[in-house]
């Protein structure tokens, strides 16, 4: 999970909330559809190729799929 973390830049310690670090990462998520959206009303890709576009961002961020309880490893 760290290491999915880290590929977004959050590096979280042992005393950060995982319901914080869900928050960001999906702010992150938000921020990144709002810029695909606009990307593609300036017209950089043909309509055609945006829910593509939106399905490989998502699998990016593929651990906020998951809730913030699963985060955190109880050993």
């Amino acid at each position: 999970m760290l290491a999915a973390l880290a590929r977004h830049g959050v590096v979280p310690t042992p005393h950060t909330r995982p319901e914080l670090v869900h928050e960001f990462v999906s702010d992150l998520y938000r921020h990144e559809l709002r810029r695909l959206r606009d990307r593609l009303r300036r017209g950089e890709f043909p309509k055609t190729e945006y829910f593509g576009r939106v399905v490989d961002l998502r699998k990016r961020y593929a651990v906020i799929s998951m809730r913030p309880a699963e985060w955190v490893d109880e050993d």
